[in-house]
């Protein structure tokens, strides 16, 4: 049962030891608020590099044609690389186990229109995959399917953003929208995450694009991505054979280095988890070694402190005073002074962080923030330590007769 007699005496006793009780506190707070401000660092970091890659999928490969800039083999430098569907076809037949999902991309900008409403908008033609290269979500209607890219049908997924500008208060599936003088029927409205740049495109069937715009099987780019089971090593081996593959097929020179452009998140990924976990294992040990110091800096006030109550023990023994009372009173003082402690310290250190946050931003640091079961676990790994710390001495202590502990200098 809750024993108003002995919290009101460990709570006397605090008042009247207030430096000691202070700068026990002081130690825990700093210990935890210096934990918390390092792993929120941490977390800032990783928030950056994710903003960077986006919603989009990152095990991406893009691939551009652009121009030779060596001769070889007899052909001269300066021609332009065209892709066209059978580069697509190739790179299925060729490495199908590796390829996760995989559309060919035609650009373009269109004046789009729908009853007064006008504005333009950038126009992607795409196979179906690419709706889980790019993570778009369905709004309402559907996507962009096979049986359109068959038909070559006239139909478009748009974002949201073009909806908003003009379909103001009109449900837009179903109805045709007016792309530089061509009717296109609606059949759906997607979002995405990265927000109204990514929100105001407009998606149609690749094949429709080919045959409306220079009936032609050429395509502008490839983009694909590789199966999440390769390792970044794999993945990056396997983006380099992609490029030996379309240089040996276009006859470019293996060090041509803008015939074929080929970019491989990768071997971004690869470089920023690297160097990540670098970060994450130093501010670990800088986090722990926090930790440890208060750790240790708590035992020790603890030690000192038992040794400082010697005498007030042998009179609690001498006035009958069990050994379990005595040092229960010890540990529930350093339990409650490290909770107190470490509860501020972790609110001071939440606070630093909301406080600085915006200014962070600047050195690359996003929405600095730690969980707060992990500064809670820190937390109570120094109420821990600090029972321990006092539980020995003070079980020691109790042991000890009234007369020998009043006699103690």
């Amino acid at each position: 049962m809750f024993d108003l007699d002995l919290w009101r005496e460990i709570f006397q006793s605090i008042n009247k030891n207030r430096t000691r009780s202070l700068l026990s506190g002081f130690t825990i707070a700093f210990a935890i608020l210096l934990f918390a401000i390092l792993f929120g660092i941490a977390n800032g970091l990783q928030n950056t590099f994710k903003e960077a890659f986006g919603s989009d999928a990152r095990n991406a490969i893009m691939i551009f044609p652009g121009r030779t800039t060596k001769a070889h083999k007899g052909l001269q430098a300066g021609r332009r690389i065209q892709f066209k569907d059978e580069d697509y076809n190739m790179l299925l037949d060729e490495f199908g186990d590796k390829v996760q999902y995989i559309t060919s991309k035609v650009n373009r900008n269109a004046s789009a229109s729908y009853k007064g409403e006008r504005n333009n908008y950038e126009l992607r033609a795409i196979h179906p995959e690419y709706m889980f290269i790019e993570n778009n979500k369905i709004k309402s209607g559907r996507y962009i399917n096979q049986h359109d890219l068959d038909n070559k049908t006239k139909v478009v997924v748009i974002g949201k953003v073009v909806e908003e500008e003009l379909f103001i208060k009109e449900d837009p599936i179903g109805k045709y929208i007016d792309l530089s003088g061509i009717p296109y029927k609606i059949v759906g409205v997607f979002t995405d995450d990265e927000g109204d740049n990514e929100e105001s495109v407009i998606y149609m069937p690749l094949t429709t694009a080919q045959f409306v715009y220079g009936n032609n099987d050429f395509v502008d780019m490839m983009h694909l991505t590789y199966n999440p089971k390769l390792s970044y090593d794999a993945a990056i081996n396997f983006g380099n054979s992609i490029t030996k593959s379309l240089k040996d097929k276009f006859s470019v020179a293996e060090n041509d280095q803008r015939a074929i452009r080929l970019f491989n998140l990768a071997e971004g990924t690869k470089a920023v988890n690297q160097m990540m976990v670098g970060l994450s294992f130093i501010i670990l040990i800088i986090g722990f070694g926090t930790l440890i110091a208060g750790i240790v800096g708590v035992s020790n006030i603890m030690i000192f402190i038992v040794k400082e109550r010697t005498k007030e023990i042998g009179i609690r023994k001498a006035l009958g005073a069990s050994p379990k009372s005595i040092v229960s009173i010890i540990l529930i003082e350093s339990i409650l002074i490290t909770a107190i402690a470490g509860y501020f310290g972790l609110l001071i250190g939440m606070g630093v962080l909301e406080l600085v946050a915006p200014y962070l931003e600047a050195y690359f640091i996003k929405d600095p923030s730690v969980s707060s079961g992990l500064v809670i676990g820190a937390t109570l790994t120094l109420i821990l330590a600090g029972a321990l710390a006092g539980y020995f001495p003070a079980k020691k202590a109790s042991r000890i007769k009234p007369i020998v502990a009043l006699r103690n200098d």
